[in-house]
């Protein structure tokens, strides 16, 4: 039913070699084409020659490292620093600076936060300053808000003030160590 040609070494990923193509003759007589990525049309295949796999892509900058994750038992006393993305589902005690913040359902962070994008599902005593932030229906938020953009769930608890800025990453103080976005973009 299934006819398969010989494996090819695949150690060496990035050096485009032939992926093994199984063909089938089961339905209506004709072979089945090699299977394409969701959303893009079905690649073209003539009969004997190989298909060759995609490059992976290149991670680099904040925006492709995998998220710090601070998990449930964990305590942290002090401010975090951070070039990409932090999840917090645990205590932090002090201020957050990242690119990005996931606030979890049964996380706490006492300190103010400073990330281009901000999500929080769970509680933030102090303020928070993002370009984009949400305050999801579990969270509950007690400080300021500046923000470029801000959604409120129904449901989420907010007291403060909530201040438009064209820049709110600009004017929040930096902290010890933190580098300025010009500088870090030069890296």
């Amino acid at each position: 039913m299934f006819s398969k040609k010989p494996e090819t070494d695949m150690s060496n990923f990035d050096s485009q070699k032939p992926i093994t193509k199984t063909t089938s003759k089961a339905i209506g007589g004709q072979p089945a084409q090699g299977l394409a990525p969701l959303g893009s049309p079905a690649p073209q295949v003539s009969a004997g020659q190989p298909v060759y796999a995609p490059k992976p892509p290149i991670f680099r900058g904040p925006d492709r490292m995998a998220p710090s994750i601070i998990g449930e038992d964990l305590t942290v006393t002090g401010n975090v620093l951070s070039r990409g993305e932090v999840q917090v589902d645990g205590q932090i005690q002090g201020d957050v600076h990242c690119s990005s913040l996931i606030v979890g359902e049964k996380a706490q962070i006492t300190g103010g936060i400073v990330a281009e994008d901000v999500i929080v599902r769970g509680r933030v005593m102090g303020s928070v300053r993002g370009n984009r932030v949400t305050l999801q229906a579990s969270s509950h938020v007690e400080g300021d808000v500046f923000h470029k953009s801000l959604a409120i769930e129904q449901g989420a608890f907010f007291e403060g003030k909530s201040r438009r800025s064209e820049d709110p990453i600009a004017t929040a103080p930096r902290l010890e160590g933190m580098n300025s976005p010009s500088s870090q973009a030069a890296e």
